[in-house]
């Protein structure tokens, strides 16, 4: 998977053709947005699920603020009232390694994006989240395929 990488905490929107990849995620969410009216895209890898408690840092480390940011931004591209959004990510990747307790930070990532989307009166068309493996996924801007690769779970089209 090649195109414009978005790392942990990093957010990218783009118009045309291409792809925004986002590599490695595990307990990340991958918050994808797309409006095919205007072929935009943009793509979040979101590390924590609020930025209540913190200062300062980049818009795309909390799911609460990725989304709006995300939102602003293709605005500014002329994406409209059409957009949807598909999520990615979220696993626990140290399940097994803490006996299945403690925080898990993926699931409360996963539930801070749907709440932060069905605010912003996003539609979820797609997942693939949870489990216990890591993915990377692709986001083709001019489609708003994303496409998901996994070792443990093998590809999967959103």
């Amino acid at each position: 998977m090649s195109g414009i990488r978005v790392r942990i905490a990093q957010h990218a929107v783009a118009k045309g053709y291409g792809e925004l990849v986002a590599p490695a995620l595990g307990s990340c969410v991958a918050i994808a947005l797309h409006d095919a009216s205007v072929g935009v895209g943009g793509l979040a890898h979101v590390l924590l699920p609020s930025s209540v408690g913190y200062r300062g840092g980049r818009p795309a480390k909390f799911v609460d603020t990725a989304v709006t940011h995300l939102l602003d931004e293709m605005a500014a591209l002329g994406a409209g009232r059409t957009i949807v959004a598909k999520l990615a990510g979220g696993a626990s990747m140290f399940a097994t390694l803490l006996g299945g307790g403690g925080v898990n930070v993926g699931a409360r990532n996963v539930e801070a994006a749907r709440r932060a989307l069905a605010d912003a009166g996003v539609p979820i068309v797609g997942e693939d989240v949870g489990g216990e493996h890591g993915r990377t996924v692709a986001l083709q801007i001019r489609s708003g395929r994303l496409a998901v690769r996994s070792l443990t779970n093998g590809d999967v089209e959103l």
